[in-house]
């Protein structure tokens, strides 16, 4: 006879390690799933490391059934969601499950406790840990391995979590467009060109010689043009800090540009190449050897992703998030990324949606972030 399901709180070196290393086993048959860095995780989990601890309280737990570990979750209480947007909604985060209702269930129920015990009256994820960072479950597009600083579940967590009583949020949409051989429509290009002069809209990449001071343009203009989005949380300064310092290791200056009127910034876009197909060789480990297999594998990315376009809400709808595209469009390819993936897009924010679709994008990920009452 099998023992019950038990939940336990992460305590400890050995716990952690457990917690961080159940997704190898999970996913060992799943050729889309990428191993995350393992540097990059401890640390994201560390509240002694990582910024996001220094506004939020964070308790791991660890699924057990016969003695083996079989689930993970994170319950979270974000601080400066609460304050921002007025609402006590604690989230859960980094779940992972065997295929058993009653781990998984036993799993969202410890979060649910735990939140509610802090005077949250609502719990919604997945974020690992905010919107900020990786977040909502893949409920479709479980055959491509996800892009870079995107997630990846199995396909029978939307149906553990639903059965557990949450129900849809919002769901999230990743476009992906393919470019190959494909420049854009010399009409569109014509269009924009005279719309920019119209506009005076000056589009330019950033300087990495002045790399501080871009960043710190690029967070302004998402904070103004992001704030009144669906699950937005303003950043720390500690958090644009370390955004800053991880940015600086994978941009392309040339994928990253701003928009600028009468030398304003009041818009930018930022592609990154999809590191993900070199990090999937390495097995979440740089050192020693992974860094080599890295830059081997490196030099064959051929894709790329746009985490972040957003203009400024006094200068939308004057075509700039048209001109930001088109511009990237021309640039992506040139610099050998001829296939990108826009994401994620609010399945409500239609000014975007139909703005890709017209350039021939669709969606083929959708992520979903769930909700309940606590």
């Amino acid at each position: 006879m099998r023992d019950a399901v038990r939940i336990d709180r992460v305590a400890g070196r050995l716990d952690l390690q457990r917690f961080i290393r159940l997704p190898w086993r999970l996913y060992r048959q799943d050729p889309a799933w990428v191993p995350p860095l393992l540097f990059d995780l401890k640390k994201l989990l560390s509240p002694k490391k990582h910024p996001f601890h220094q506004h939020a309280d964070v308790q791991y737990f660890l699924a057990r059934l016969d003695g083996e570990v079989v689930g993970r979750i994170a319950a979270i209480v974000n601080h400066r969601h609460v304050q921002f947007h007025a609402e006590p909604v604690g989230f859960f985060g980094f779940f992972e499950s065997i295929e058993n209702q009653d781990v998984a269930t036993a799993l969202l129920t410890a979060a649910e406790r735990w939140v509610a015990a802090r005077g949250m009256q609502r719990i919604r994820g997945p974020m690992n840990f905010s919107t900020n960072e990786e977040c909502g479950l893949l409920v479709d597009g479980f055959h491509d391995a996800p892009k870079i600083m995107m997630p990846h579940h199995l396909p029978y967590y939307g149906l553990q979590i639903e059965t557990a009583g949450y129900g849809k949020a919002k769901d999230l949409f990743a476009y992906i467009l393919d470019v190959r051989g494909k420049p854009p429509p010399e009409r569109l290009v014509h269009g924009i060109k005279r719309l920019q002069q119209r506009q005076n809209i000056r589009l330019r990449p950033i300087s990495k010689k002045r790399f501080d001071e871009e960043i710190r343009v690029l967070h302004g203009i998402y904070h103004r043009t992001w704030e009144k989005n669906w699950g937005f949380v303003p950043m720390s300064e500690a958090e644009v800090d370390l955004f800053a310092s991880q940015l600086r290791l994978v941009v392309d200056p040339k994928l990253c540009l701003i928009a600028e009127h009468q030398n304003e910034p009041v818009g930018f876009a930022l592609a990154i190449p999809d590191y993900n197909q070199a990090l999937r060789h390495i097995d979440g480990r740089l050192f020693p050897f992974g860094l080599l297999k890295f830059l081997w594998y490196r030099r064959s990315i051929n894709m790329a992703r746009i985490p972040l376009l957003g203009v400024n809400p006094g200068f939308r709808r004057r075509g700039i998030e048209a001109m930001l595209y088109v511009k990237l469009w021309e640039v992506v390819p040139h610099n050998g990324y001829p296939v990108v993936e826009c994401s994620w897009i609010l399945e409500d924010n239609w000014d975007m949606r139909r703005g890709l679709e017209q350039m021939g994008a669709h969606v083929y990920k959708t992520y979903r972030v769930y909700e309940k009452e606590v």
